[in-house]
């Protein structure tokens, strides 16, 4: 007589927990798992920001609060999206260029792989990819030009909501 044994996740009790709430604490998830676990729901939460910033009328400036932040912490929009440009221009190999918040201040940092923010307490707002799949096939080689591009598509109405739910 054979037995058959049905898997057990190595965390049961992850698996109804958002993948939000796993990624800003790694350290629950068993050590042996903790870079498939990052590599993996860091992706998906990563690449659903990233998509869910974005629309086809996309672009412009955000206006309200989230414009006023922006003003205020970069000195102005051009100088907002020129620091984003630089952190994702200077994130070696494979990364993310993010606008977070934390306890309300904003400020851009850049993440490696599929780290995220939240990881680091942060409340990631908008994400742009710099993994070459992201632009390789229209832009080659060309970061800049992809990420000067990149700012037509921005849905500010999203970001300005993930901002004031951040504050």
């Amino acid at each position: 007589m054979s037995t058959t044994r049905t898997p057990r996740s190595p965390a049961p009790r992850s698996r109804n927990t958002p993948v939000e709430e796993i990624v800003a604490d790694l350290s629950k998830v068993p050590e042996d798992k903790r870079t498939a676990v990052r590599n993996n729901a860091g992706g998906h939460l990563n690449h659903t920001l990233f998509w869910e910033s974005m629309g086809p009328n996309g672009g412009g400036a955000p206006s309200g609060d989230l414009g006023a932040a922006i003003d205020s912490t970069f000195g102005s929009f051009d100088d907002f999206k020129a620091a984003l440009k630089d952190a994702g221009i200077k994130r070696f190999g494979s990364g993310w260029a993010w606008l977070v918040s934390k306890g309300g201040t904003l400020s851009i940092v850049s993440t490696a792989n599929q780290d995220n923010p939240l990881s680091d307490g942060q409340t990631p707002l908008l994400g742009v990819d710099v993994w070459e799949h992201a632009y390789y096939l229209k832009y080659q080689n060309l970061r800049p030009a992809y990420l000067d591009a990149w700012w037509n598509t921005v849905n500010w109405e999203t970001v300005a909501e993930r901002f004031a739910a951040a504050r």
